[in-house]
């Protein structure tokens, strides 16, 4: 290896980096970014100048021309910057030095253009460059130890041995195999050791289909048995359990990989058939849990620890969805982003060369399906998927590099899909030429084992018995599935001790002692001293809060929140509220951190309620992202329940582009996989003139996804899949918080929130209404003596900020005494017992109305109207706007003539 070890000898500098962080926590003032001081001595001599161009032309580019497709259909064109003849030295001039720039450049090529490749000179930072082509140069020299390669065969030979057995068995099974992937293996038995190797205690992974039964049963000890009992069509859960389950290729498992450096638990999560969406979900999860280890950000030892310390995220994408699917970006977007970052994914791509039916020349406009990573300038280790051994040294760099620099790196597997996009599909419809090559070649796993035996490594007989073996096993697991009875995997780990919730209604106490509120209240505007304060907040947020706690009287949304957050982290709680601009608010209501005015630090009052406070608020601003933030959110939540976590939209329809993760995850998660999560949706709402885009929050759409019964036999109770609430003031939010930890299960909670409400003095409580034995009111109707309710003959319902509108068209109407408004403040469950309970009060009602302010085709009138009919034998008349192709008008004076048009039809 003498042209190898003189590449990097070439280029010899000194050097100095240092990864430093402040004095300051993911909790107050951000981290500044890891810094690099560089320094050079020397020089280099004209002819040493041109074999370093040389050499970086191999590092640059040498990827281009890589053998890296197994089909060998890829047409590799040369790269002109790779011939050694363009630097102006001939072959003559180069015997003197002992060997030709043609000898340097062959090696190069040895080393830069053969089965694995490498992108890395996007990278700025010289340091890092130098120390990927460094470690890349040495890793490919490397060889392999009998052990390892036999570790590699037998594992791969099993994986492929549990796709022929399913293959007979069940001929019909769609079973997302991973044949011609089989080298992916080599990339987990790697993984699994090597991360156990560095410290890390935590591997969560988001994986799609393909491989996914493989993995599960051959690495990560899931028994065969349950998962035949699955294709046999048995549920994966006990019948005791309230959930329906989910199909084949969306099963999951955990479990403690014992290696030769220490054990690494390894946590694999369950996605839904939307591509790419598990990525943030994943990565959420993956900072999470690194909260509860105390590790990385949120370690007390600021000084010593690194993002990224006990927890690796994994992520296993396919070339089309990876190329395709929007969230990739985003989610990639996060990754070095404050209170989002995880000190580096390691991903792989498993790239088929084709997605559904489209080849990689008409399904993506880059050369290679992970062009998108240069765009964050993080590095693409390429690899041939017929060298199971080159995934190796690519994943032992990938690992190397990420515990080095703390960043993500991706790692290209360039393979084939042996059948279709699965086993019924016949690919040869629209890729002939493609499958003519696929089934005139060998398996993955069989010319790896051949070159095993050509070697004397292993021997034709021991192959035959180890696939003996495992057919046995396979078979043996198969014959157990009818005396086999499903596992209870929920609720263990940090959720021991919870439950699903009941199919009751149950009303829990959420008030809190008035003098701590107060002291809550007083506490969550201090600001430490010299702190230079913006002097508008002295007076509309610090003095006017103030005044509140010591009246107890006008306590607006913004410090009913507060008082909410600071009880429940002095309850043994964190707290974690993320959304663009959530820190301020978007109305400049909450101011929850507050920034120096001459050093830009940030204070957040609410972790410094009390001296040596344990529980903390993380207020997370984060990109104008909303699917891979809002898929963060729900993988946060779902790690602890001893966690508050919200996210905020900046107008309620912004929840849009994020309806992926709130059809597979929020809404439907507990169902499909017995996952919990409390996740909180703040989704401001209100027509008040904005236009189509910043009115409504389209609560149709979630009243839609519930599961409440429309003739409600039986009536909803806690167990539905999601709350829907509608609040009118500050005490109804703070309780709505409350809820979301105080009981010993979780559900998560749509909040229709407010905009004009956040100030309006209608919507501010008392102290006494947080008081304990105070409860979230799920009805809320006027407080009227007997006499009074009798004389009553219209009852007007309405949910959310629309009943200031009605009340005051009402009262200037005269008709106080004949007209009861009644504030339907919890939509799903459907509060039927406390309907009932308002309607007794009305024995002389005789109509009956519903009002809103939203068009007639949004909004919740069709989800009420059925349940009132149903459940209270009350047909309800309809006012309110029309039905519209779009959510509200932004000219004014139309806007001004629909709500007054609203008010006339309610009172008609």
């Amino acid at each position: 290896m003498k042209f190898h070890r003189s590449v990097h000898k070439l280029i010899t500098q000194n050097q100095q980096h240092r990864f430093y962080r402040p004095g300051h926590g993911v909790f107050g003032h951000l981290p500044d970014p890891p810094k690099r001081v560089f320094e050079s001595q020397g020089g280099l001599t004209p002819e040493s100048a041109q074999r370093v161009h040389l050499i970086n032309a191999f590092r640059r580019y040498g990827y281009l021309e890589a053998q890296l497709d197994p089909l060998g259909l890829r047409n590799v064109e040369k790269v002109p910057e790779l011939n050694p003849a363009i630097y102006g030295l001939s072959l003559e001039e180069n015997v003197k030095s002992g060997y030709s720039l043609n000898d340097l450049a062959e090696q190069l090529r040895l080393i830069y253009c053969g089965p694995t490749a490498i992108e890395f000179m996007h990278i700025n930072n010289w340091e890092e460059r130098q120390w990927i082509s460094q470690n890349f140069e040495n890793i490919i020299a490397e060889e392999l130890r009998k052990e390892e390669l036999l570790r590699i065969g037998n594992l791969m030979l099993k994986c492929e041995n549990f796709d022929r057995f399913l293959a007979t068995k069940f001929p019909t099974l769609k079973r997302y195999g991973a044949e011609g992937a089989e080298s992916m293996f080599a990339f987990f038995s790697e993984l699994f050791e090597g991360s156990a190797e560095k410290s890390v205690e935590q591997i969560i992974i988001g994986i799609a289909h393909r491989g996914r039964l493989n993995l599960l049963t051959q690495l990560m000890e899931f028994p065969p048995v349950h998962m035949f009992r699955k294709i046999k069509g048995r549920t994966e859960f006990p019948e005791t359990a309230d959930a329906s389950g989910d199909v084949l290729s969306h099963l999951v498992s955990s479990f403690d990989y014992k290696g030769t450096e220490g054990n690494v638990h390894v946590t694999m999560l369950p996605n839904p058939s939307h591509l790419e969406a598990v990525n943030p979900v994943a990565m959420g999860k993956a900072r999470a849990r690194a909260w509860s280890m105390k590790k990385g950000d949120y370690s007390p030892d600021e000084r010593s620890a690194r993002t990224g310390d006990g927890v690796l995220n994994v992520l296993v994408h396919g070339d089309g969805a990876f190329t395709g699917q929007g969230v990739v970006w985003e989610s990639i977007a996060l990754s070095q982003a404050p209170h989002f970052r995880l000190g580096g994914t390691v991903h792989l791509v498993t790239n088929n060369q084709i997605a559904f039916t489209a080849e990689s020349s008409v399904g993506r406009s880059s050369t290679h399906c992970t062009d998108i990573a240069k765009a964050f300038e993080y590095p693409v280790i390429h690899v041939n998927g017929d060298h199971p051994e080159e995934v190796v040294k690519a994943t032992r760099l990938a690992l190397a590099y990420r515990e080095r620099f703390r960043k993500d790196v991706f790692i290209n597997l360039v393979c084939f899909r042996r059948w279709g996009h699965n086993e019924l599909d016949d690919p040869t419809f629209t890729s002939p030429v493609m499958y003519k090559e696929v089934e005139s070649r060998e398996s993955v796993p069989r010319l790896f084992l051949d070159r095993l035996i050509e070697e004397d490594f292993t021997t034709e007989e021991a192959v035959k018995e180890d696939l003996q073996k495992h057919s046995d096993y396979l078979n043996g697991e198969l014959k157990k599935v009818e005396s086999t009875a499903p596992i209870d995997i929920s609720h263990r780990g940090n959720w021991e001790g919870f439950k699903q919730a009941p199919k009751a209604i149950e009303t829990w106490d959420t008030g809190v002692a008035t003098d701590l509120l107060r002291y809550i209240g007083a506490g969550s505007v201090k600001v430490p001293e010299g702190f230079d304060t913006h002097k508008h907040l002295y007076k509309m947020h610090i003095d006017s809060r103030l005044q509140k706690m010591q009246s107890g009287e006008g306590i607006d949304w913004a410090t009913a929140e507060a008082m909410a957050f600071g009880s429940i982290l002095l309850e043994g709680n964190d707290v974690r509220i993320s959304g663009q601009d959530v820190g301020r608010g978007t109305f400049c209501h909450r101011h929850a951190m507050m920034v120096d005015q001459s050093t830009d630090q940030i204070h957040i009052p609410l972790n410094e309620l009390v001296e040596g406070q344990k529980n903390q608020l993380e207020v997370a601003n984060n990109l104008l992202s909303e699917e891979a933030i809002l898929g963060f959110e729900w993988g946060f939540s779902s790690e602890h329940p001893r966690r508050l976590c919200v996210w905020e939209a900046q107008f309620g329809d912004f929840f849009n582009g994020a309806q992926i993760i709130i059809d597979t995850f929020i809404a439907s998660a507990e169902s499909k996989w017995l996952t919990s999560s409390g996740l909180t949706m703040l989704l401001p709402h209100g027509f008040d003139g904005a236009g189509p885009e910043h009115s409504s929050c389209r609560m149709e759409r979630f009243l839609q996804n519930c599961d409440s019964r429309e003739d409600q036999t039986p009536v909803d109770g806690e167990n539905v899949n999601m709350r829907i609430a509608n609040p009118t003031t500050s005490a109804q939010y703070f309780h709505l918080l409350r809820k979301q930890v105080v009981p010993n299960y979780r559900k998560p909670l749509i909040v229709v929130g407010p905009k004009i409400l956040l100030r309006h003095p209608k919507a501010a409580s008392r102290i006494d209404e947080f008081a304990p034995g105070t409860t979230y009111r799920n009805v809320i109707s006027e407080d009227v003596s007997t006499t009074s309710a009798q004389k009553i003959k219209k009852v007007i319902f309405v949910s959310g900020k629309h009943w200031i509108a009605v009340e005051k068209a009402r009262d200037e109407r005269g008709l106080k005494d004949s007209v009861a408004i009644v504030r339907v403040e919890m939509l799903c469950p459907f509060p039927v017992v406390d309907l009932q309970a308002v309607l007794k009060k009305y024995p002389g009602a005789q109509e009956f109305v519903w009002s809103q302010e939203e068009p007639r085709n949004a909004g919740a009138w069709s989800f009420v109207r059925p349940r009132f009919e149903n459940a209270l034998g009350v047909r309800l008349k309809y006012a309110g706007r029309r039905e519209l192709a779009w959510t509200a008008t932004a000219i004014g004076e139309q806007h001004t003539k629909e709500a007054e048009e609203v008010i006339n039809q309610t009172f008609a």
